[in-house]
């Protein structure tokens, strides 16, 4: 399981650098780039269920130990998944709004009379201002998902680390005090997790309500 381990992290850890390198790669190479790092951690997925399976096999004493491990490299690819969609996402706006604002330019304005006139200069700084806003919109609701998401994937991680600590504390005999500070902070956090998700929804209703 060690090397497998180990193996999985330091790919985890390459996607990592790879994603830094995103917003500098051109046009023409960017879709090359993002195939890979879907490539990449589709087969990361795959290390980590078997990594699942191999942890549920480890002696009693270590066994614990191993699930945590795995659940931080889970924790860790998915968050880095959220980010490539999330790129992905913003890259797909910025080309339709390219190619949407290539159509304005070559279009062809013409007049019925000669008192009748377009002000075409007027016509793209607004076309500009109104698609800097919803890039500003469609940016404004990643961030709020990838926070929503980066949410539940904590409640999943504290839930299941909660149960993992319970099984321990009942294997080393501890006293039903400290079981019950540990389930009370279990509470604390779920309560802290469910305020900071309705305080992101309230801001991004009144993001889209006000500039939208």
């Amino acid at each position: 399981m060690e090397t497998l381990y180990h193996q999985t992290n330091k790919q985890i850890q390459e996607v990592q650098s790879l994603m830094g390198n995103l917003e500098r790669t051109d046009r023409q190479s960017v879709h090359l780039l993002e195939n890979e790092l879907q490539a990449r951690t589709d087969q990361i997925f795959t290390h980590l269920e078997r990594l699942e399976i191999l942890a549920s096999k480890e002696p009693p004493n270590r066994r614990q130990n191993a699930k945590l491990r795995v659940d931080q490299l889970k924790y860790d690819v998915q968050h880095l998944r959220t980010a490539l969609q999330n790129f992905q996402h913003r890259r797909y706006d910025r080309e339709a709004q390219e190619r949407e604002r290539e159509e304005l330019m070559s279009r062809t304005f013409t007049t019925n009379d000669a008192d009748t006139s377009i002000p075409i200069d007027e016509t793209l700084q607004l076309n500009s201002n109104l698609h800097n806003a919803h890039r500003g919109m469609d940016d404004l609701l990643g961030s709020g998902s990838s926070i929503l998401n980066g949410l539940r994937d904590q409640r999943s991680t504290l839930k299941g680390t909660h149960k993992k600590m319970l099984d321990v504390a009942n294997m080393l005999g501890l006293s039903n005090t400290v079981m019950r500070l540990i389930e009370r902070r279990a509470t604390q956090d779920k309560f802290i997790m469910i305020g900071g998700m309705l305080l992101t929804c309230v801001f991004m209703f009144l993001v889209i309500r006000y500039l939208g």
